[in-house]
């Protein structure tokens, strides 16, 4: 990863504790994001850590319930940012357009992390992979609200709420896949561009009121 990417990375575990557990995460998305969750071992995991392969076992019992958290605390952090959108005191078209700048901008960011968390949830056990699902149900329930409340209101000319809510949160997700710190937009930039042209979706025409 180039240094940029590096330390967006790292900032993605803040929080987490101990500190061993954080340099395990993101020598975790380093490697499954290079090499994919299956041909990743536990100790390529543990050396990009700076750590034995036992070492990794204190913190993690699997290398499955190492993803799993990878996952859960970015599906999490993903939920908080459109949940505080949702919530804020502002009308659908600005909760809106904080919603998708602020989503799209992380996963610009935090790209790597984002691939993985977005892109490896097949190798998740069932009872991990339902814990997943429901945090992505609720990040969609969040969205489609505000798109609710537009319609309601007669700011957005939406037929179909839930194809919309997908589709948004489709197109923001997708910045992980394509993004790098090497190319002409910022993260700050990438969401600019998605809220204005989800608010043109969702209007008709005119973008979303900028915050």
């Amino acid at each position: 990863m180039r240094e940029v990417d590096a330390e967006a990375e790292v900032a993605a575990w803040d929080g987490v504790e101990p500190e061993a557990a954080r340099r395990l995460l993101s020598a975790g998305v380093e490697a499954f994001a290079e090499r994919g969750y299956h041909a990743t071992t536990t100790r390529d995991i543990a050396g990009r850590a700076g750590m034995s392969p036992a070492a990794l076992y204190i913190h993690f019992r699997t290398k499955e319930e190492l993803l799993f958290r990878i996952s859960k605390v970015g599906h999490e952090r993903a939920r908080r940012i459109v949940a505080e959108a949702a919530g804020a005191q502002a009308s659908p078209r600005e909760r809106l357009g904080r919603a998708v700048r602020d989503f799209a901008r992380w996963h610009a960011e935090h790209h790597t992390t984002a691939r993985v968390v977005q892109y490896e949830l097949q190798a998740l056990g069932e009872e991990h992979y339902a814990e997943i699902a429901t945090l992505r149900r609720d990040i969609d329930s969040q969205l489609r609200g505000i798109i609710e409340d537009g319609v309601r209101g007669g700011d957005f000319a939406v037929d179909d709420i839930p194809g919309t809510s997908l589709a948004v949160l489709s197109l923001c997700v997708d910045v992980a896949r394509w993004f790098s710190a090497a190319g002409s937009r910022t993260p700050d930039e990438v969401g600019a561009l998605y809220a204005d042209l989800v608010g043109r979706m969702v209007t008709g025409c005119a973008g979303p009121a900028r915050p």
